[in-house]
């Protein structure tokens, strides 16, 4: 997905977006960028929401068509909450678990990890970042990827970045899905009941 400058998009939408613009220096720039504006009335009511989708798609690394099915599949189920079900979508990626496992630094990185064959599911490679997930399923690296120095001190550069929704064998150098992630056990990257605003129009 091009996506174009991530200075200029982070600071737009915030720097939680990219992993690079969360940094001292960045922090100190959009203060400078700040003060420098002038007072106007402020974004309206559907700035506001078209902000939070891009910064929602965008954190995730999804493209337009792919984020709008998810949205609007949410918001067709019934007896559930769609904020609910469109970020246990979103977490639920293949992609994302192996990021939020500590396997990959970034998103974008896990994603490039999935594509390059070192992931498995339930001992089967696979290469599709976007696989949707279930409770149960397995999340491993493969074991002809295992020696590689993208997973050397793997234990010491991850501790304490798992989430609590997914469960992790170090030895094994796996994990599973023990849950489906709530907004407490994994803090969306936006407000998707903006998001869902915003779709609703």
């Amino acid at each position: 997905m091009k996506l174009g400058p991530k200075y200029k998009i982070a600071k737009r939408l915030g720097p939680t977006v990219f992993e690079k613009s969360q940094s001292q220096k960045f922090a100190i720039a959009q203060e400078r960028s700040a003060k420098s504006k002038k007072r106007g009335r402020g974004p309206t009511e559907y700035g506001k929401q078209l902000l939070e989708k891009q910064k929602v798609r965008i954190s995730y690394g999804l493209t337009e068509r792919q984020f709008g099915r998810y949205v609007r599949e949410a918001m067709a189920t019934h007896g559930a909450n769609p904020a609910d079900v469109l970020h246990a979508t979103l977490e639920m990626r293949l992609d994302n678990v192996v990021y939020r496992l500590g396997l990959a630094p970034t998103r974008r990185a896990a994603r490039q990890m999935v594509s390059h064959g070192h992931i498995t599911v339930n001992g089967r490679k696979t290469t599709i970042p976007s696989r949707m997930l279930h409770i149960g399923e397995v999340v491993a690296v493969r074991d002809g990827s295992k020696s590689r120095v993208l997973f050397e001190n793997l234990e010491e550069r991850t501790e304490g970045r798992r989430s609590s929704w997914l469960s992790w064998n170090p030895k094994a150098m796996e994990g599973s899905i023990a849950q489906v992630p709530t907004h407490e056990a994994a803090d969306p990257a936006g407000d998707l009941i903006a998001v869902l605003s915003f779709y609703s129009r």
